[in-house]
């Protein structure tokens, strides 16, 4: 039995999965690394401490299922996208790495708004501290490099740090989706892009070699952990590795991960669509030589919703209490709960907005407040849904989804009716880990594609409500989210 080996390196710490030729996770191993925030906020990450974490999870995995070394055949990597690493030929950091939710470049990127609407045609974003490329020029103003020295300087996302070590430096290299975040990256001509990377002030020789998500990318025996160098054949973006673990491989397939945040990614086949309705566009991978396109929304407040029911007001004691209240909740109450604790996010974009409960009557209880936070999930990713239909022109059929808050099947259930839509379950929680492992397989012919997706046993949800009860929640949403814009 050969296995594939599954690395996803995401903001909270790494995972090992292994993944056996009938593409089922034989087992996973984890490891959490520090977050380091200091007195200003910034949150930063130890490249070294990350990197001996892969190590440490791939021993662990291992020995947890008692799968030989020699068995382990290629390798998959997923990573956080926008966090953001600077270190030397010779594979040592020259500072932390800045993680994706830190802001401490918002000056660099304020000072160069007047390029904003230049930058998003290129790039699909937003001008944002949050793209690597301010990170970037940030880590070279405070990184104290001799000019003589910036030559060797290597800056890249977590993948190309990951595939640098586990190659000795041997291989410098990132992929499509990965590079299509940094904000240098032209996603039409697919190629660093020379005016993005002078207005930064980051040279193109400082940057990975753009390559395709399947491609192979390094060869590695994890610092000794395998008798033999193995190939890395696959390098994706969380987020792009869970889109294609879902099996949303061409034009009009979406899916939703519900995290304590949710990400909501539409690929739009192999052309360009620009979003005028608060999205973003980027490359969802390249395979084989041909990119696909994605839009995609991210809202800030989904499953944290739940977490401020039970840590902040104390409205419930676990998770799994929302369902029971919401289901209790009096049918005829219009509370509306708008969670924009932190401003509004896809595709408002307000960030002076508060959170808001509307609509309560005297009658408005713990049941029905419950009710409505959880209803707020599935607001504001129809809303995202929305969005995607009017800047595709595609029609969606079906949302694949994943995360814990699939759990729940009042809010599953409520998703599918707002969004007329029918909701398919993942059958596995570790999508960007399986994502990349698959993508890592089939392009070193362990898998069939059509075999290895053609398999999936999701659950599903279809729409029940009838259109006029959809149409009366659907405003009142509209009517709260009009109060705060």
């Amino acid at each position: 039995m050969q296995y594939v080996l599954g690395i996803d390196q995401s903001t909270q710490g790494t995972k090992a999965v292994l993944v056996d030729e009938q593409g089922v996770i034989a087992g996973r191993a984890d490891c959490a690394h520090r977050q380091i925030i200091n007195e200003q906020g910034w949150i930063s990450h130890d490249l070294n401490e990350i990197y001996e974490n892969v190590l440490t999870v791939v021993k662990d995995v291992l020995k947890q299922t008692a799968i030989l070394p020699e068995q382990v055949a290629v390798i998959g990597i997923s990573n956080q996208r926008e966090t953001t690493a600077i270190w030397d030929r010779s594979g040592t950091p020259l500072k932390y790495a800045v993680v994706w939710q830190c802001a401490r470049a918002r000056e660099i990127a304020q000072n160069l708004s007047d390029y904003g609407e230049l930058i998003r045609d290129k790039t699909g974003l937003p001008l944002s501290p949050y793209f690597p490329a301010a990170k970037m020029a940030w880590l070279l103003q405070n990184a104290d490099i001799p000019g003589e020295q910036l030559s060797d300087v290597c800056l890249g996302t977590i993948d190309s740090w990951l595939i640098y070590r586990m190659t000795n430096g041997g291989s410098f290299k990132t992929d499509y989706s990965n590079a299509s975040r940094t904000q240098l990256f032209s996603i039409r001509q697919l190629q660093w892009d020379e005016e993005l990377c002078d207005l930064f002030d980051v040279r193109i020789k400082c940057l990975p070699e753009v390559c395709d998500s399947n491609s192979l990318l390094g060869m590695t025996n994890l610092g000794g952990i395998l008798p033999e160098k193995i190939p890395i054949h696959s390098a994706i973006g969380d987020s792009h590795g869970a889109l294609f673990g879902q099996g949303c491989h061409s034009s009009g397939k979406i899916k939703t991960t519900y995290g304590t945040g949710s990400s909501i990614m539409m690929n739009v086949g192999e052309d360009y669509v620009k979003s005028n309705h608060g999205l973003v566009t980027s490359l969802a991978w390249g395979i084989d030589g041909k990119v696909n396109y994605v839009l995609e929304g991210n809202i800030n407040y989904t499953g944290a919703v739940i977490s401020w029911l039970k840590d902040d007001v104390k409205l419930i004691s676990s998770p799994g209490e929302t369902e029971t209240a919401a289901v209790l909740a009096n049918p005829a109450d219009k509370t509306v709960m708008v969670p924009a604790f932190s401003g509004l996010s896809a595709p408002y974009w307000n960030d002076n907005a508060k959170a808001l409960l509307y609509g309560m009557s005297r009658t408005t209880g713990r049941n029905e407040i419950i009710k409505a936070a959880l209803e707020s999930i599935a607001f504001q990713i129809n809303a995202v849904l929305e969005a995607m239909v009017k800047d595709s022109g595609i029609v969606i059929r079906d949302l694949r989804v994943d995360g814990g808050p699939t759990r729940n099947r009042y809010l599953m259930q409520l998703q599918s009716d707002l969004s007329n839509v029918v909701v398919e379950i993942a059958n596995t929680e570790e999508l960007s880990a399986t994502g990349a492992a698959c993508l890592a397989g089939i392009g070193a012919g362990i898998y069939d594609k059509e075999a290895l997706f053609g398999q999936e046993n999701r659950k599903r949800y279809v729409p029940g409500m009838e259109e006029k009860q959809r149409r009366e929640k659907l405003e009142e949403w509209e009517k709260a989210i009009r109060i705060l814009t």
